[in-house]
């Protein structure tokens, strides 16, 4: 297995990735960005940023609602992707999240658990740093969609196989060092590979001390798509609102 702190930069950008999630339920997710839009008083033209946006799916409905969009993430492929959809509303760059922007936006989101990737609290705080200075002003919101870490907790160790594409991936989630991990074993008709996912175990309560820290002020936060309230023992998500 992997051990390099960096695991996002190799495993995003292969296609066992895209292959694995490419049956993510996208019309719950479209249907969540419609809410964020309008719960976020966005209008037409406003400027977004899609952080760590993958190959642009979601930016592209984002900018099909009338939104000045730019998708941003790490994975040179998912990039290259991403581009072919681009217009004069629509961009794509190669950026790392821990690095500051060179533009401000109206509105930035992080969406589907993209954040709490680094072993170093340092790292997390500056990402967060970032997003605060990529808003325009005040009245710019930034939203983090995180995972509910002690309901998903409370389901590990866990272990399951899916099949895609002729190719089988073995699953196994753990806790470990104060990290939910995903060890993935992919095995095609020719090789056998591993590689892993890692998120930190942020509770709300360390999330909130994360804002305090760098000045975000926390609007408003939620535990689902539909923006119902966080429950921390059921709640499937940790979805936050957050202004300057």
């Amino acid at each position: 297995m992997s051990t390099t702190a960096d695991w996002f930069s190799t495993w995003f950008n292969t296609e066992y990735y895209h292959i694995l999630y490419k049956h993510r339920d996208f019309d719950e997710a479209r249907l969540f960005m419609a809410n964020l839009v309008s719960y976020t008083n966005l209008k037409i033209n406003d400027t977004v940023l899609d952080l760590a946006c993958g190959k642009g799916r979601h930016s592209i409905f984002l900018n099909s609602l009338g939104l000045d969009v730019t998708g941003a993430d790490l994975s040179k492929n998912s990039i290259q992707f991403a581009k072919k959809y681009e217009n004069e509303k629509l961009k794509f760059i190669q950026h790392d999240m821990r690095h500051s922007f060179t533009s401000k936006f109206d509105a930035i989101f992080n969406l589907f658990t993209s954040f709490g990737y680094f072993i170093d609290d340092v790292e997390d705080i500056r990402v967060l740093k970032n997003i605060k200075n990529g808003l325009k002003n005040e009245n710019g919101v930034a939203v983090i969609d995180y995972l509910n870490v002690k309901k998903a907790a409370n389901n590990l160790p866990s272990k399951e196989t899916i099949k895609r594409d002729g190719i089988t991936f073995n699953i196994h989630k753990h806790l470990k060092d104060g990290f939910i991990i995903k060890e993935i074993e992919v095995i095609t008709k020719n090789e056998t590979k591993h590689f892993f996912e890692r998120v930190k175990y942020l509770d709300f309560d360390k999330i909130k001390k994360y804002l305090t820290k760098v000045g975000l002020n926390l609007k408003s936060n939620f535990g689902d798509y539909d923006l119902q309230s966080f429950n921390e023992n059921t709640s499937n998500r940790l979805i936050l609102i957050l202004t300057k």
